[in-house]
């Protein structure tokens, strides 16, 4: 069971795995999670990472290809906190340069904003 803490703001959601590894086993469960964000009012979702340590490979692509199917949706996905060795996987997998992520939770709520306001603009 993917044990995590889910705080619900006016303008996104802050998902925190309060899990030191993620395993591959946790993959469905984490897309679904993810995924069923996009089904609410404010479907803006930041992944705080602060408490993991390890991450698997496939946790690591599920993160990603959550993140494409927030943008799809003109939806914000932001990752924080990540850790070097958390990093590491990401970066090994070819996959770090895609996903949208800040050094700490303020500056991902920031993007929200920031990206809120540029669909705003551009008009949806």
């Amino acid at each position: 069971m993917l044990n995590v803490k889910i705080d619900t703001k006016e303008k996104f959601t802050v998902i925190t795995p309060q899990d030191a590894h993620l395993p591959a086993i946790m993959t469905d469960e984490l897309t679904q999670m993810l995924l069923s964000g996009l089904q609410k009012d404010i479907p803006h979702i930041i992944l705080n990472m602060q408490a993991v340590q390890i991450i698997d490979v496939p946790v690591a692509e599920t993160i990603a290809k959550s993140q494409q199917d927030f943008y799809e949706k003109n939806c914000s996905f932001v990752v924080c906190n990540l850790n070097k060795e958390v990093e590491a996987v990401f970066n090994n997998a070819d996959i770090l340069e895609t996903l949208n992520v800040t050094p700490s939770e303020s500056e991902a709520w920031d993007m929200v904003q920031m990206e809120e306001i540029e669909r705003e603009l551009l008009g949806d």
